[in-house]
């Protein structure tokens, strides 16, 4: 069974790259959809039999992959309760996204191709979350990047999909060198790349040191920090962060799939499933803590003014990592854990409602050409509504249960960590501005008058809010629609069920699943996976804090919500008003604190003109200018001369002999001298 979930992507992604362009768009979306519905399926039997019930972790090596020297690495798959919860995770939100896009994409003359790499970037994520050692994971890892390349790429003859996607790559890169470097580093204090190893190992090097840059460092901390420069990177944390708003380049399920449940959770799961190395390294910890606590106040405050509604989305998921490294960092393994398990559906649901809204607004993307949508598309309304009040954490709703307890862990720990206080002030703070960025996108888009692009004639101007982006093979009805000569209309039924089964898990996956993540099924729940340390009281210490930490998050929820219902409902322009009185404040938030143009200053232009030196001075002049090329051109200028000596009349030829002679008889005589 555990080798049906993982393989059967797989086989998907094989049939659809090697004939689904011979058996036809229909039959690759019928095969690839129906393999991931199967292994969704046998997902939630593992994890109602080793989770939920009482099966026993296990991990049976399906084949023995390096032996080299001391290093031994099998290819086997460990199934536990934190395996569990992200095969279901996994599986459930890819399954959906394989039958919305069946509509979304049904113009596209590239379906196979694109089912395909949904179904590759699945296997890629089962391999990392069923990885039992390092290595595997790293496999895995990689995998994912490659296939999230793929897709945010996948209309390559757009120029702003092939620059996004090369820069989710590089930066991405950036943090697995790092999580290369820790692997490394763990291979050394332990000798071995499997878990069981590494945690059986990992207290006895309690206080081990290692000699770098000049001094001695805890070996744990320098560990733990690269690796978590791993989970920066792959889960879009603060300085690492800026591919993620560009990845929106990708269709619509795209976004969905990566942003939502799968790659950007990848660095959460790492970070739980290394928990026991973790507890070693209080530093690493404190790290953690604080770049969680920065992304979630910086990405909620950039979403406050971003007018692309999938941006909006995409900054909210940054935000809501932050808060889940939070948890982590103060040592609520599990808490973290719940809210990547929840936040799967709310945000999975948020994404394919605002692919809803984009078809049926003809492709169009800015909120500020939409508006009065509820009459026209209630069920997509009703929908997003769910997970807009899912995410801000609306009582009962699935956010409500593990947002509110990171705040409440993060105030817990704050007696004894600062850096915990910090977390706790941006994630109260960062929930207000959630509230407020996401009621704004739901007024802005569903409530007041229709607005109409007065630039939507343009060629130009609408390739750049088309998310289809390929009209050269759109039908001619649908170019028709992309001008907005037709009414929105609600998309077909396979699109809107995905949007229905999540809004299920948005409501009640919280109430559901509460007891068993963080509360009196704890311990029979997890069964020892998370580790806890014995210092690590954190579940326990949330019992105690006071009554009024609970009611903060609902308190700033409230907040968020009656500022947007006033800017954008009952007093409509006072954002324009409050932009026009604070332009600095308002550009630099719409620029994204402006990371990009200093990355680009830093980073990009250096890096550009070190290539052109090596290229144009290194290679070009130096090495090519005196090698292969600068021979070359000696002996071209030698032979040219030589050449010009031919030149067929007789007295050129007697002239030349005489002047031989000449010189062979002055040789001759002035040799001969003694």
């Amino acid at each position: 069974m555990y080798q049906a979930i993982v393989f059967l992507p797989l086989l998907g992604f094989l049939i659809a790259g090697a004939v689904g362009n011979r058996i036809g768009a229909r039959a690759t979306e019928i095969i690839t959809t129906g393999f991931l519905f199967v292994s969704c399926a046998l997902s939630w039997v593992v994890f109602s039999q080793v989770a939920l019930g009482h099966g026993h972790a296990s991990a049976p090596v399906l084949a023995n992959w390096i032996n080299s020297g001391g290093l031994k690495v099998d290819w086997a798959l460990r199934v536990d309760t934190l395996t569990a919860v992200m095969l279901v995770v996994v599986t459930s939100v890819s399954s959906l996204v394989h039958l919305y896009s069946i509509g979304y994409m049904h113009e596209d003359p590239s379906r196979p191709r694109f089912f395909g790499y949904l179904s590759l970037f699945t296997f890629a994520m089962l391999m990392l979350v069923t990885a039992d050692n390092l290595v595997q994971m790293f496999f895995g890892w990689e995998g994912v990047g490659l296939a999230s390349y793929l897709l945010i790429g996948f209309w390559y003859d757009k120029p702003s999909a092939n620059a996004a996607a090369i820069k989710a790559f590089v930066v991405n890169r950036v943090g697995d060198f790092g999580f290369a470097l820790g692997i490394f580093l763990v291979y050394w204090l332990t000798g071995s790349v499997s878990f069981d190893s590494i945690f059986a190992a990992a207290p006895g090097l309690a206080h081990k040191t290692i000699h770098v840059f000049g001094s001695d460092w805890d070996a744990w901390t320098i560990t733990c920090l690269l690796l978590f420069m791993g989970a920066m990177g792959k889960s879009a944390q603060f300085l690492l962060h800026t591919w993620l708003p560009d990845a929106m380049e990708g269709p619509t399920p795209v976004s969905a799939l990566i942003h939502a449940a799968t790659m950007v959770t990848a660095g959460v799961f790492m970070v739980a499933r290394l928990s026991p190395v973790f507890e070693l390294s209080h530093t690493a910890l404190t790290f953690v803590t604080i770049i969680g606590a920065t992304t979630a106040i910086f990405a909620a405050t950039v979403g406050l003014v971003q007018n692309d509604i999938k941006r909006v989305i995409a900054y909210s998921t940054c935000s809501q990592l932050g808060y889940m490294f939070v948890a982590l960092g103060v040592g609520g393994y599990a808490i973290g854990v719940f809210h990547l398990f929840t936040h799967a559906f709310f945000k999975a649901l948020l994404f394919l409602g605002a692919g809803s809204v984009i078809h049926a607004m003809h492709h169009e993307q800015d909120m500020r050409y939409m508006g009065g949508l509820r009459k026209d598309i209630p069920f997509t309304f009703a929908m997003m509504t769910i997970g807009t009040l899912a995410l801000t954490g609306f009582p009962l709703t699935a956010g409500y249960y593990s947002k509110d307890a990171i705040i409440e862990a993060a105030y817990a720990a704050s007696a004894h960590s600062q850096a915990a206080t910090y977390g706790f002030l941006m994630t109260v703070l960062a929930a207000g501005l959630t509230s407020f960025y996401s009621w704004r996108l739901v007024f802005l888009t569903f409530f007041g008058e229709r607005r109409v692009n007065p630039n939507a004639h343009h060629d130009d101007h609408a390739a750049a809010h088309d998310d289809h982006a390929h009209a050269d093979h759109a039908h001619d009805d649908h170019a028709h629609d992309a001008h907005g000569d037709h009414a929105p209309h609600e998309s077909p039924l396979v699109m809107l069920i995905p949007l229905g089964l999540l809004a299920i898990g948005a409501l009640f996956a919280g109430w559901r699943y509460a007891p068993y993540f963080i509360g009196h099924d704890f311990d029979e729940f997890w069964k020892g996976v998370i580790g806890q340390g014995p210092d690590n009281h954190i579940m326990h210490a949330m019992h105690e804090i006071p009554h009024f930490v609970g009611y903060l998050p609902f308190a700033m929820m409230v907040l968020g919500f009656l500022v947007a219902l006033w800017f954008y409902i009952l007093a409509p322009g006072t954002a324009d008003a409050l932009a026009r009185a604070n332009p600095l404040l308002y550009r630099f938030l719409l620029n994204k604190w402006y990371f990009d143009e200093l990355y680009n200053v830093l980073f990009v232009r250096p890096a550009f003109w070190l290539g052109r030196l090596f290229w144009k001075e290194g290679d070009g002049r130096i090495i090519d200018g005196l090698g292969p090329d600068g021979v070359a051109a000696t002996v071209q200028d030698v032979t040219r001369n030589v050449v010009r000596l031919q030149t067929g009349y007789l007295y050129h030829y007697a002239f030349a002999m005489l002047m031989g002679v000449a010189a062979f008889i002055s040789w001759y005589l002035l040799g001969g001298v003694r």
